[in-house]
């Protein structure tokens, strides 16, 4: 009796399996972009042994990459919409791009021990091709949430988790980083006295490869689970021409961009957080103190939030948490420095600002790309989502660009003697600097109006019959 061999039916994930896989591909992701931003600046001054002069032009080449980068990220959406594959469009991209910025996220902290101007050529080398990877990764995976879920109440709470678990993986990164590279620094016990002697750059070297071989590793959960929604996939191969003049026609779109780059001084505690504390407290230690209390602030937020907008708009809570943040960045720098207690304390409340902020923010362009596919029939999750990149980069880069300007306006470098008035300055880059940033980035806000039949989208409840 002859037997016919059934052909297997390729099953799609459910949408709660894709949910899971998309933060465990975010809360991966957020490891290295953490390790990164937090500890760059710690590992060029305290173990690469730059300057002030060289953090001079490291802040400069951090700064000029991440605009340089922002700018290709709408290129990138673009090259995704046009993109058609079996997988999709979102998905190869995912893919392929793990394995580059495993590498080059490891070779940012393996500065070679020579002479300054040729440790700046290769930071900045490095750097440049390392923005250009991440573009590579974090565009797709946040197109890949908006086309994955078109519920707009399932989206919101996969873009929450997300945020959520980002800040988790910020917070293991922020306390775990330090000892680990300690550990992986071989030093022999009893050799060095104090915890900064117990490490060296070649541990770092080793810490951030590892973390960024097993971040990538997670990211790709992402490819292996998620899918993207069939009519994005079956749809008709876009223009350059009509991608990008749907995006700038897109008003509540441009709205979010312009509020979120004014808003970039909630950045610079991110940026600057652990040079400060060396600077105010002399004890590098204490940031996990600091870390600890601004992570649990983004946890509890970005868990929260999706509760508040089934209660009030998008819009209006963007507005309120942004002029929140700027009270409190302006009470903190009233209160001091002195008690590091009272300090966590204004850092945990601006924390809670933050992480409203992450989740609103990615919501409101999700509205908007829905909003603007009611109007016009166009889906442009691709290029609409890099706009969400390309904020954050550009924000990150201010931020950057601002705190190292600080430091070098206070004239702190590896071995200088700290003053009170250099502990003054740098405070005033982490307090009164993202004030200002919080109170200009609302105005914008306040004109995001979605034209398009999608009320409850922009997060607040339908009304009542």
């Amino acid at each position: 009796m002859s037997t016919q061999t059934v052909p297997s039916v390729p099953t799609t994930p459910t949408a709660r399996t894709q949910g899971i896989a998309i933060v465990v591909a975010g809360f991966g992701q957020n490891a290295i972009l953490t390790t990164v931003t937090t500890f760059l600046l710690v590992y060029l001054l305290q173990y690469a042994h730059i300057t002030t002069a060289g953090i001079a032009v490291v802040t400069t080449i951090i700064s000029a990459a991440k605009i340089l980068d922002a700018i290709s990220d709408p290129v990138m959406g673009s090259i995704i919409d046009m993109t058609r594959t079996r997988w999709g469009k979102m998905r190869p991209f995912i893919l392929f791009s793990a394995a580059p910025v495993a590498v080059l996220t490891g070779l940012l902290f393996t500065v070679p021990a020579t002479d300054e101007p040729t440790q700046l050529v290769y930071f900045g080398i490095v750097y440049v091709l390392w923005g250009f990877a991440y573009t590579v990764c974090d565009v797709p995976l946040w197109g890949l949430i908006g086309s994955a879920f078109s519920d707009p109440v399932a989206r919101n709470r996969v873009i929450s988790r997300v945020r959520a678990f980002g800040a988790i993986s910020l917070g293991l990164a922020t306390l775990g980083m330090p000892w680990l590279a300690q550990a992986l620094s071989f030093v022999p016990v009893g050799s060095a006295s104090t915890p900064a002697e117990q490490t060296t750059a070649a541990g770092w070297s080793r810490a951030v490869f590892a973390i960024a071989i097993v971040g990538m590793g997670l990211y790709l959960f992402a490819f292996v689970f998620g899918r993207e929604r069939p009519a994005a996939v079956a749809a008709p191969r876009l223009r350059f021409r009509q991608l990008f003049g749907e995006l700038f026609r897109n008003t509540p779109l441009l709205m979010v961009l312009i509020g979120s780059v004014l808003g970039f001084g909630r950045f610079v505690v991110q940026a600057g957080g652990a040079v400060f504390v060396v600077i105010a407290y002399g004890n590098a230690g204490l940031f996990t103190f600091i870390g600890a209390a601004i992570i649990l602030g983004l946890v509890l937020a970005s868990f929260l939030t999706p509760m508040l907008l089934r209660r009030m708009s998008a819009r209006r809570l963007m507005v309120a948490s942004s002029v929140a943040g700027a009270v409190f960045y302006v009470a903190m720098y009233l209160v001091g420095f002195q008690s590091i207690v009272a300090l966590a304390v204004f850092i945990f409340f601006t924390g809670l600002t933050l992480g409203v902020f992450g989740v609103v923010q990615a919501t409101m362009i999700a509205d908007a790309v829905d909003d603007a596919e009611a109007r016009t029939g166009v889906r442009n999750d691709g290029i609409s989502f890099a706009s969400l990149t390309f904020v954050s980069k550009i924000m990150n880069a201010l931020a950057v660009l601002a705190f190292g300007f600080f430091v070098v306006l206070a004239g702190y470098q590896d071995g200088a003697v700290v003053t009170p008035a250099m502990q003054n300055t740098i405070f005033v880059s982490i307090t009164l600097v993202p004030a200002v940033s919080c109170l200009a980035s609302a105005v914008p806000f306040l004109f995001y109006r979605l034209r398009g039949a999608a009320p409850a989208a922009a997060g607040a409840l339908p009304p009542r019959a």
